[in-house]
């Protein structure tokens, strides 16, 4: 790769330069610190950003969300203590959905193929009933499935399928899960 030729300049930010400097601010003194502000003043903010944000959300400290206004939050989601959410494509995480303490969802990469190093981007979404675990990586174009887990520390490359434990680098399924029969 030749990093002198690399270019950016046709990527959408989704928002002009002010609004994204405002956010810059608003998630410096807001979400990038310990301090223990409430989940609702944060959803708050993050809904005046352009975010499409449910019901009863909780958002931990240390949380850094890049781009706003390409997030879509459902009801009853938790994100934990230092989650990242590289948003630069759309990231969905639909209702009942808790991702874990410094999970890293990632929605951009680069073609090592190519000499630019070309940024390429792709939408991430985690759908109903899911759990992200702690220090998790979910990579672009990643379809978490319905009421499936990612264990700790896995790296997400590929879709996961409804109701299966995923785990690994790279992530595989290791089970299937029946949650009427797991008590």
């Amino acid at each position: 790769m030749d990093l002198s030729i690399y270019d950016n300049s046709d990527f959408d930010r989704g928002a002009p330069r002010w609004k994204e400097a405002l956010w810059a601010l608003a998630r410096w003194i807001f979400f990038q610190n310990a301090l223990p502000w409430p989940s609702s003043l944060r959803v708050a903010l993050l809904e005046m950003f352009g975010a499409k944000m449910g019901q009863r959300v909780i958002i931990r400290a240390n949380v850094n969300i890049s781009f706003p206004w390409r997030l879509h939050v459902g009801d009853h989601v938790w994100i934990g203590e230092d989650v990242g959410i590289l948003s630069l494509a759309q990231v969905t995480i639909e209702s009942n959905v808790c991702v874990s303490q410094r999970a890293y969802l990632c929605t951009g990469n680069h073609d090592f193929r190519r000499a630019d190093f070309k940024l390429k981007t792709a939408p991430i979404t985690v759908r109903t009933g899911g759990w992200v675990a702690a220090m998790a990586f979910i990579g672009p174009d990643v379809e978490i499935g319905a009421g499936s887990v990612v264990s700790a520390g896995s790296v997400v490359l590929e879709n996961v399928p409804a109701s299966v434990l995923v785990q690994g680098n790279p992530a595989r399924v290791v089970s299937a899960i029946d949650r009427e029969t797991a008590f």
